[in-house]
């Protein structure tokens, strides 16, 4: 579904995303994992389109994605569920949703919203609240919910669970898995180590900027190098 082949991605001088190359099949969960600044969010960034590679190529659904603006990217299926949520924090939840769905026809929405307020009860009971007293949680589901709105093929979470009290994160990865389980893949970008590798099928650790390791997340999660560096082992 998604491939990407020796991308590099600089910050003026500084040289962010190093000959990165992954790959997300059909209903797959993958993660990246790895320290404050290895690059995990610019990959996603740069696969969105909000970022440029200075090399390499990014392929979607067998079509090359690399130069093509976002709001296209959105319309073929790939959508994002940006670090820190950004939802439009004067708006009610319900707007925020449907600002989500801009991409698609009217005659569906009402449908997608019902298929989000079962994933988050939470939202339908406060879908004409203003976005912005939620609490963190619940803007974390919103963000989540706006991003499933567009109807993506492949979803992309970067740090769903930051900030969160850890039932909360529990309730979080609970419904990652169920979003996948009704045929949305998934790549997550997740400092929660332990979490992310236990609902993943693929993990792929990152190194400034560099691919250190990767694999099947369940041998990733007990080798010693990553248990060391990543799991508080």
């Amino acid at each position: 579904m998604l491939k990407v082949e020796g991308i590099n991605v600089y910050y003026d001088a500084i040289h962010a995303v190093r000959q990165v190359s992954l790959d997300v099949d059909d209903g797959e969960i993958v993660t990246l994992i790895g320290a404050n600044g290895a690059g995990k969010s610019t990959i996603l960034r740069t696969i969105s389109g909000l970022l440029r590679s200075g090399a390499g190529n990014i392929y979607f659904m067998n079509e090359s994605i690399r130069a093509m603006p976002p709001h296209k990217i959105v319309e073929r299926g790939l959508a994002q569920v940006p670090e820190g949520r950004r939802i439009f924090l004067r708006m009610t939840v319900e707007d925020n949703l449907e600002m989500g769905a801009y991409t698609q026809k009217s005659d569906g929405i009402r449908g997608d919203l019902e298929r989000v307020y079962t994933l988050f009860p939470r939202l339908k009971e406060r879908r004409k609240q203003v976005a912005g007293t939620l609490s963190g949680g619940e803007q974390q589901m919103l963000a989540m919910g706006r991003g499933l709105m567009s109807r993506p093929k492949l979803l992309m979470l970067d740090e769903p669970s930051m900030g969160l009290a850890p039932i909360l994160v529990e309730q979080i990865f609970s419904t990652i898995t169920e979003m996948n389980r009704e045929g949305t893949t998934i790549l997550l970008v997740e400092q929660n180590a332990q979490m992310a590798l236990s609902i993943a099928a693929k993990a792929y650790v990152l190194e400034t900027g560099r691919v250190a390791m990767q694999g099947d997340a369940r041998e990733l999660a007990v080798n010693e190098d990553v248990k060391k560096a990543y799991l508080g082992h």
